[in-house]
């Protein structure tokens, strides 16, 4: 099985497309979101359904995710098509360089010829790299283990891009358009998953990913607090375990998988 974690993160390293060498000029300080600073701890969104500005997020709970490789099948895109219609990342037939913030990947024990398929997406580390080298503070770890980026801060030096050891981060270069208010996206702008942050500050405790999962009925994908020992990704966690890809770095990554 080792071997499988080795050739996933080979695959992980393959080079993102080339990047759009128009120049963006740097903005000094920082730019307000209706008055909202956004700092670990304090919501990146701010709408009708987030939670009052006198409960703010907390390190009470660490959101996560269990990803079940072994009910993932490889012809199943469901978790893809969800994301990308939660926040209107659908493709552009004139481009070359659509974000995607979730996909599948199948790797191969080259010892005895088994395959995994499986997806990934922002692991959303304990000890992000991303957060380590972003010279503007775009890149933050909100205080209950989320890692997001703050477009209105973000220059597009794409250090984080190249700090990620998952690939998991993408550069929108081109005009965008019929974006969604929950998902706020902006050209020059890296992005990557956000764990449907807008849907867990209304309270709906799980992303767009796991309910499709569900839905289709291949249950692969468990979402839950994992700091509550009685929560269901904990509870599988202890019976079954979750390996992480490239534990060896010591992230403690938010995204687990079990079977792997």
């Amino acid at each position: 099985m080792k071997n499988i974690v080795t050739k996933a993160y080979s695959l992980l390293k393959k080079s993102p497309a080339e990047p759009d060498h128009s120049k963006r000029s740097f903005m000094g300080g920082v730019v307000g979101a209706a008055g909202l600073t956004i700092a670990p701890g304090v919501m990146l969104y701010q709408t009708a359904a987030a939670k009052p500005a006198d409960q703010p997020v907390t390190d009470e709970v660490r959101w996560g995710m269990l990803v079940n490789v072994d009910a993932c099948t490889e012809d199943c895109t469901a978790c893809v098509d969800a994301c990308n219609d939660e926040h209107g990342l659908w493709p552009d037939p004139e481009s070359m360089t659509d974000s995607q913030w979730i996909r599948k990947l199948k790797v191969t024990d080259t010892q005895t010829g088994n395959s995994k398929t499986f997806p990934v997406m922002c692991q959303h580390c304990e000890h992000p790299p991303c957060v380590d080298v972003c010279p503007t503070g775009a890149s933050f770890k909100r205080a209950d283990g989320i890692v997001l980026v703050n477009m209105h801060t973000c220059i597009g030096c794409r250090y984080c891009m190249m700090a990620c050891p998952y690939k998991a981060r993408s550069f929108v270069h081109e005009d965008l358009h019929d974006q969604l208010p929950d998902s706020p996206r902006g050209k020059g702008c890296v992005e990557s998953c956000n764990m449907c942050v807008h849907k867990l500050d209304a309270g709906e405790g799980t992303t767009a990913c796991a309910q499709a999962c569900q839905k289709d009925g291949h249950q692969a994908i468990t979402f839950g607090d994992l700091n509550d020992p009685q929560s269901e990704i904990s509870q599988r966690l202890k019976s079954y375990g979750g390996a992480q890809i490239r534990a060896d770095l010591g992230l403690n990554t938010g995204v687990r998988y079990q079977g792997l």
